[in-house]
């Protein structure tokens, strides 16, 4: 298994961006892959608030620490590409890493 950040929108309509975001470990996890969802690690109940900014990007650098060890950055853009996965793709190409962007939702 390669590691692999994975990212895709939280905000806004957080309950189906939630349930999307599960698939997408999932899709990540068929392919061999053991990714890092930092969004939906972080945002738990009694973790971190997304709704706090200090707390979200807290979250968000929490995340791309992993960075170090990630062998590919890869971004779902089915739901289209929120502010976040926007800074993460910037600090993929600032720090070289291997970076794709995926759908999921056309091959159900």
């Amino acid at each position: 298994m390669i590691r692999v950040i994975l990212e895709s929108p939280y905000a806004g309509d957080i309950e189906n961006n939630v349930k999307y975001a599960r698939q997408c470990v999932k899709d990540c996890l068929l392919r061999g892959e053991a990714p890092i969802a930092s969004h939906l690690l972080y945002t738990q109940e009694g973790i971190l608030d997304d709704n706090i900014p200090n707390e979200r990007m807290l979250g968000i650098n929490a995340g791309l620490v992993w960075k170090e060890v990630a062998e590919k950055h890869v971004f779902y853009c089915d739901h289209g590409v929120s502010e976040g996965m926007e800074y993460a793709f910037e600090q993929a190409k600032k720090n070289k890493i291997p970076y794709e962007f995926r759908t999921i939702l056309h091959e159900k």
